[in-house]
């Protein structure tokens, strides 16, 4: 579910982007302790650009381990795991169409009803790779276990970040 950005929220997500964030909608998790760990952005931002990542991560520790695993090659694990696997590829092309869903839904939330550009485009490399753990287990800590296998694997794989909710 996604909350409105408080004063504080807003505050805190500067800090941990290290710049004013743009387009943002809202915070789509939360560290138990309530810290902003993913935004839910605008498909299309203020100057008009088209934007593809619907659930940004922003959390530094999540950033930091996603980072981590794509510098061990995890990426090109799972990826080599989709081709061989049937029944995962076809539960991420599912992640990928639920997150076009939501971001078309996020979208006219806010009054973008269409962004041709990005339509057919999600985010982390989906619906046939890995390319953005970042993407990807944002994606996973938004919508919730079981919508994005490989969000969900990658968030499985990670130490030292606070719980989310």
């Amino acid at each position: 579910m996604i909350t409105p950005c408080t004063t504080d929220d807003n505050e805190t997500i500067r800090r941990q982007l290290g710049r004013v964030p743009r387009g943002v909608i809202g915070v789509a998790a939360r560290t138990a302790g309530g810290e902003p760990v993913v935004v839910a952005t605008a498909p299309r931002l203020e100057d008009g650009t088209p934007f593809p990542t619907t659930y940004y991560l922003t959390h530094p520790e999540y950033v930091a381990e996603c980072s981590r695993l794509e510098a061990a090659g995890v990426m090109a694990e799972l990826t080599a795991e989709l081709g061989e696997d049937p029944e995962l590829a076809a539960a991420y092309q599912r992640a990928h169409e639920a997150y076009l869903a939501d971001r078309k839904k996020l979208g006219a939330d806010v009054g973008i009803d269409e962004v041709a550009e990005i339509e057919d485009f999600s985010a982390g490399g989906m619906p046939t790779r890995v390319k953005c753990l970042h993407a990807l287990v944002g994606h996973t800590l938004a919508a919730g276990r079981g919508v994005n296998p490989i969000g969900d694997r990658a968030l499985d794989l990670m130490t030292g970040v606070p719980a989310a909710e």
